[in-house]
């Protein structure tokens, strides 16, 4: 047997629950002292913790070993057992090829004594590779049914990490950590983005419970999660209530999801910089105001054409009609009127699953309006003449969904106009415009003055959700 001067010792665990990585240590242990044994010297140790060979998931530090392998760098290999190489025979025959190729016939386990350098050691390997993968098959299954019958009982899935929100035992609310996921919910439902409440979680010093800064994908998870609202998914489906109490409503998860899948829709990338789009009126035709910048300017204008319909005469300055609007909205914070407001709105919200069917059969017949108009089945007249009516009733229910959830924003609001007013300028404009939105449903811009340097504030007329 050659002399062997860069060993390669390989642990592998597929499951470490407590993610101290005690499994693969005592494999390491072991592989060291087998390795002082033989008088081999150990060059390096390669450890894949909490990974199934079985899965076909990637396995880092295997992939890096057989890359020094095949590179000459490793003359040897130390495995506790050869189920901790390779749980599927044709990983094992490309194992054995690279060792050939690379002429490493030193490999090692602690457990049995295999020389994969003669045929009786790779027939015993190979034995032991089939049935270590028939094991693993059935204790997949095994696993599957045990994860559908817990499912079915709506327990908790295990892992290495709790949910945000719950202790180590996924049944029990961590308090701290509910409050903050109410108030995302409520801040997302009334109009924030996910990247704002992100940045807000990072400025206020929150980690998730793996101690890494919040991302937009991790905090979508989070919110879309049934768990939050005590229902038990199975591989992304609701398959019942769930055994731990929830920290949003059923009704919230809802709003939710319904919210994602409309904000999935329209596509919607580009950072804010109005705070009012898709809110302004053209006070001479009714149409909507869009977002238009000349220079540096950004203003709101009535724009014709086919693509739009409005009339086209009609512009106002963005920045005065923005601050006019924000005094409005934080003035009305602070009236009585807006629990009365408040009330109403709730018992209007129990419509909101009607709400979402509208909205897609809308969407259906803008799409066959314009397929009919493209096939000449319809002039381009009448596409016009039906497509606005239908838009406007899009826009409305894009709206209401988007503040469907308002009266979970609006307590924390009511009454505190002042202090707002006072902090809006630091305020990012996600949480501007949820703030505007919770109160304003549009505002008609009546005509102005040829040659005024200035909004005269009689032009602004709001129109408060009903």
């Amino acid at each position: 047997m050659s002399i062997v001067r860069a060993a390669a010792i390989y642990a592998r665990i597929s499951s470490d629950q407590d993610g101290r990585g005690l499994g693969v240590q005592r494999q390491v242990e072991d592989c060291r002292k087998l390795a002082s044994e033989r008088g081999w010297v150990v060059a390096e140790e390669y450890v894949d913790n909490d990974v199934s060979a079985y899965s076909g998931k990637t396995r880092p530090a295997y992939r890096r070993m057989l890359a020094d392998l095949a590179a000459g760098e490793r003359d040897a290999v130390i495995v506790y057992n050869l189920d901790r190489l390779h749980r599927q025979p044709a990983e094992l025959e490309d194992f054995v090829t690279l060792c050939e190729k690379a002429g490493v016939t030193n490999v090692a386990t602690v457990t049995a004594d295999i020389d994969l350098g003669n045929d009786d050691g790779l027939f015993m390997a190979r034995m032991f590779a089939a049935f270590a993968a028939k094991e693993s098959g059935r204790r997949s299954a095994r696993v599957r049914r045990k994860m559908q019958a817990n499912a079915a009982a709506g327990l908790p899935h295990g892992g290495s990490l709790r949910p945000f929100g719950y202790d180590e035992t996924r049944m029990a609310v961590v308090e701290s950590e509910a409050a903050i996921i109410s108030q995302l919910a409520a801040r997302f439902l009334a109009g924030e983005s996910l990247r704002s409440l992100a940045a807000w979680l990072e400025d206020a010093g929150v980690s998730t419970v793996a101690g890494k800064p919040w991302r937009t994908t991790t905090l979508k998870a989070v919110l879309a999660s049934g768990r939050i609202a005590g229902l038990r998914e199975h591989q992304g489906v609701i398959v019942g209530p769930a055994a731990w109490p929830g920290v949003i409503s059923e009704e919230q998860h809802r709003r939710i999801r319904a919210l994602m899948q409309q904000k999935a829709v329209s596509g919607r990338r580009a950072a804010r910089r109005y705070a009012l789009s898709g809110l302004l009126r053209c006070g001479k035709c009714g149409n909507r105001l869009y977002s238009a910048a000349r220079g540096e300017r950004r203003r709101y204008v009535c724009l014709s054409g086919p693509d739009h319909g409005g009339c086209g005469r009609l512009t106002v300055v963005a920045e005065p009609v923005e601050e006019l609007i924000a005094k409005a909205v934080l003035f009305r914070l602070d009236t009585p009127e807006l629990a009365d407001t408040l009330a109403g709105r709730t018992a209007q919200d129990e419509a909101l699953a009607e709400v979402v069917t509208h909205l897609a059969g809308d969407r259906a017949q803008l799409e066959e309006l314009a397929e009919a108009c493209a096939a000449r089945s319809i002039t381009m007249r009448e596409w016009l003449a039906a497509r606005k009516p239908i838009e406007d009733r899009i826009t409305r229910a894009e709206r209401r969904l988007a503040r469907a959830n308002d009266t979970d924003a609006l307590p924390s609001l009511i009454g505190n106009g002042q202090a707002l007013g006072r902090a809006w300028d630091s305020l990012n404009l996600d949480r501007q415009v949820a703030i505007i939105t919770a109160l304003l449903d549009h505002a008609v811009i009546g005509p102005g003055q040829p040659g005024a340097r200035t909004l005269d504030p009689a032009r602004v007329q709001p129109v408060w959700n009903p």
